[in-house]
């Protein structure tokens, strides 16, 4: 084995300790931002529960519309032909 000059070892030690700051501020904005995405998902599906239950009521009430428009036509039909 070949034995490495101090400096050269110094100067390696450096760049590793350099490169290791710049890998750990590259992972803090890493989960900086995870944490943000985690909290955006949660409320694009808070709203898409709140729009779930909306649509299920809007289409009960377009179908109660309908029933009721139906009877209607039916009993205007029925008496218009007598």
């Amino acid at each position: 084995m070949t034995e490495m000059d101090p400096i050269e070892t110094a100067r390696e030690l450096a760049t590793h300790a350099s490169d290791i700051q710049h890998l750990q501020v590259d992972m803090d904005k890493m989960v900086k931002e995870m944490e943000e995405i985690k909290i955006a998902v949660q409320s694009i599906n808070k709203t898409l529960s709140e729009a779930k239950g909306g649509w299920k009521t809007l289409m009960a009430i377009g179908g109660a519309v309908s029933v009721l428009t139906g009877i209607i036509g039916l009993a205007i039909g029925y008496w218009s032909h007598k």
